[in-house]
């Protein structure tokens, strides 16, 4: 199956795992909530370039050392697995006191500078964006092109499916501030946010390497 073929797959695989609620998203929508549309989309700037970066990172090394190391790819696999789960464990711990883990507080950070690093930093600490560059998108490269070719063309194709995404949430944010606000819907978006990983966690431990 050639690259192209490839990409609408890919692309919807990207879209859900931009769209489960996690700590890109908390970030977000804090600073939309706080800081209004423009200091979210600069903040989802900073988010988008992380994920070049994770995709880059993931082509001119990490992923190359996996195709060739079943061992390695093996070890980063159940390593994911655990924390995944552990994160998903720890974010349905947040809830037994009725408290979640989009509850905006303190103040936004404002000024495009500040913005754009507090994305870049989330998404560069962020395990679901590193797991997916190294483990997910080599399964997506054919066999027909080379591997790191591969990974930063799925890469960009991801940075574009996920920055439509961020743009549609922020908009979406800053007309619902009241609603989003509201502790019941901040909890379930936390309950929303566990099962995400915890699917995420399942995909990794069925998945083989490329």
């Amino acid at each position: 199956m050639s690259l192209v073929h490839q990409i609408p797959l890919f692309a919807l695989t990207a879209l859900m795992l931009a769209i489960v609620p996690g700590q890109g998203m908390a970030m977000v929508m804090r600073q939309t909530m706080l800081g209004g549309a423009r200091t979210g989309l600069l903040s989802v700037a900073g988010n988008s370039t992380g994920l070049l970066i994770w995709g880059i990172l993931s082509a001119v090394g990490l992923s190359q050392v996996f195709e060739h190391s079943p061992l390695a790819y093996n070890i980063l696999k159940y390593v994911g697995v655990a924390y995944l789960s552990f994160l998903a464990a720890s974010t349905l711990w947040t809830l037994r006191n009725g408290v979640g883990a989009f509850d905006p507080s303190g103040e936004a950070v404002k000024g495009p500078g500040a913005a754009i690093r507090l994305g870049l930093l989330t998404n560069l600490t962020n395990v679901k964006a590193c797991v997916f560059a190294v483990a997910f998108i080599p399964q997506f490269v054919p066999r027909s092109i080379p591997l790191g070719v591969g990974i930063v063309l799925l890469a960009v194709v991801q940075v574009c499916v996920s920055t439509l995404w961020w743009i549609f949430f922020v908009t979406s944010v800053d007309k619902m501030t009241r609603v989003l606000a509201h502790p019941k819907v901040r909890l379930w978006l936390t309950a929303v946010s566990a099962a995400g990983l915890i699917a995420l966690a399942f995909v990794l431990l069925v998945s083989s390497s490329r």
